[in-house]
C-alpha cells in the first residue's frame, strides 16, 4: 500500500506581503461593509490563511458618512459601554455614535467579528476608515476593491 504524505504549511510573517486595499461604502449596509472588511484584513480569502497569524491586507474604507443602516436601526440600535463606576453604564443610539464620528460605526462593527483577544487587536490596526471621498493614504497606492452586495 503506497503511503500518501501530506502535510499542511504554517506560514509567518515573513512568507508573504500586505497589500493596500480601497473600498468604498457608499450606499452599502454597514452589515455587509463589515463582514468583507473583516475577511479582507483577518485573510480568510488568502489560500495560505493561517489562524494565528496577521496574514491579512490593511483595508482603507472611505465615504463612512454614506453607510446605509436599514429598517429602524438609527434609532434602535445601541451602543452600551460602562465607565467602570458602579450605575456607569452608557448608552447611545446609532443616529448619536453617527454624529460624533461617523468612522466610529464601521470600526466597532469589524471589531466585533474579530478574534476578542491580542491577534485581534493587531488586526484591527490594519484598517483605516476615512469620513470623506479624501484620504491621506494616497501615496500608498491602494487598489481599489469592489464590495459584493
Amino acid at each position: 500500500m503506497k503511503k500518501y504524505n501530506s502535510y499542511t504549511k504554517s506560514i509567518n510573517s515573513s512568507d508573504f506581503e500586505k497589500q493596500w486595499l480601497l473600498v468604498d461604502a457608499s450606499d452599502i449596509s454597514l452589515g455587509r461593509l463589515a463582514t468583507q472588511v473583516a475577511i479582507l484584513i483577518r485573510g480568510k480569502n488568502k489560500p495560505y490563511f493561517t489562524p494565528h497569524v496577521d496574514c491579512g491586507d490593511n483595508v482603507i474604507v472611505k465615504n463612512a458618512k454614506k453607510i446605509k443602516l436599514s429598517g429602524n436601526k438609527w434609532k434602535e440600535k445601541n451602543y452600551i459601554r460602562h465607565t467602570g463606576y458602579p450605575g456607569g453604564q452608557k448608552s447611545l443610539t446609532a443616529e448619536q455614535v453617527f454624529s460624533k464620528n461617523p468612522s466610529l460605526l464601521i470600526e466597532k462593527a469589524v471589531k466585533g467579528m474579530l478574534p476578542k483577544n491580542k491577534l485581534g487587536s493587531k488586526i484591527l490596526k490594519n484598517l483605516r476608515v476615512v469620513n470623506g471621498e479624501n484620504h491621506k493614504y494616497g501615496n500608498l497606492n491602494p487598489q481599489e476593491f469592489k464590495i459584493i452586495v
